[in-house]
This record gives structure tokens, C-alpha cells and sequence, in this order.
């Protein structure tokens, strides 16, 4: 069984910083007005980029899980 800091930590690393980082950009770009919230189009980019930090971030706990306990 692999240990925490080979399985779990890359993980949290990954998702933690880069999810700080992330959310930085977001914030970033919709004070720069680059990203209007008003506009429905642009709604649907920024629902469309968290859904997709998610959904990344649900298959690798997935596939974590999977490579550890099966």
C-alpha cells in the first residue's frame, strides 16, 4: 500500500496550490473586466472553467482511490 506522501500529498499539492492559483486568475480577470459576470455568454466560460477544476480533480481522486484500495 502506497504511503500518504506518495498517493495523497501530490494530490493536495496539486489542488491546493493550484487551486489557489486558479482562483487568483478568476479573480484576476474579472477585476481586469476581461470576464464580465453581467454578460450571460461570459457566465457560461466561467461556470464552464470551475466545473472543469472539478471535474479534473474528481477523476484523479477517483483514479487514486481506485490505484490504492483495488
Amino acid at each position: 500500500m502506497p504511503s500518504f506522501s506518495h498517493s495523497w500529498l501530490p494530490f493536495l499539492y496539486l489542488y491546493g496550490f493550484g487551486g489557489f492559483f486558479f482562483l487568483a486568475g478568476l479573480i484576476l480577470i474579472q477585476r481586469s473586466k476581461a470576464l464580465s459576470i453581467k454578460r450571460k455568454k461570459q457566465q457560461k466560460w466561467r461556470r464552464v472553467l470551475v466545473f472543469g477544476f472539478f471535474y479534473f480533480m474528481l477523476i484523479h481522486t477517483i483514479l487514486i482511490i481506485a490505484a490504492i484500495y483495488w
